[in-house]
């Protein structure tokens, strides 16, 4: 049966290791951390700027777990809207690499690295996706690896 929600969205099949899905960009406010930071990540450098200044960050810093669930709205808006996605099943190889700091604007690339089909169900495939965002000067903020569920269009077709 087809699923009424994904059926004119991508499906497994359509997807092939190699593929570069651009994640667009967005500005990274002082609001926008302070917030994040207060109902999430508390520490100084994330809420007080003077506290920030004197920190190793040298200034006020986004977290590094709002700089990932950025990365993945923008994933969600470029691609995974896009697919008949079922969910994420976890990442794996989080780094940090620089920090995203008052308004840095962070963008990037995600590749598909890997494309399986379940065994066990074969209406589901797996992708497997490498994350770049970088700040606007080019330097890496975050790589990550993700792996997310994906429908198949045809769960009786060999992998």
């Amino acid at each position: 049966m087809t699923n009424p929600i994904t059926r004119d969205r991508r499906h497994f099949e359509d997807l092939a290791v190699g593929d570069v899905i651009s994640l667009g960009s967005t500005t990274v406010t002082k609001a926008m951390i302070i917030g994040f930071a207060t109902e999430f990540d508390p520490f100084p450098f994330h809420l007080d700027e003077a506290a920030a200044k004197a920190s190793l960050l040298g200034g006020l810093a986004s977290s590094g777990w709002q700089t990932g669930a950025l990365s993945l709205r923008m994933l969600v808006d470029s691609f995974l809207s896009t697919i008949a996605s079922a969910g994420g099943l976890g990442f794996s190889d989080l780094k940090w690499k620089n920090p995203v700091m008052v308004d840095d604007t962070i963008g990037g690339t995600v590749t598909i690295v890997d494309l399986r089909r379940s065994t066990g169900h074969p209406q589901w495939g797996i992708v497997t996706l490498d994350f770049d965002v970088r700040n606007q000067k080019g330097a890496p903020v975050l790589t990550m690896r993700l792996a997310n569920l994906v429908e198949t269009r045809n769960p009786g077709a060999l992998a």
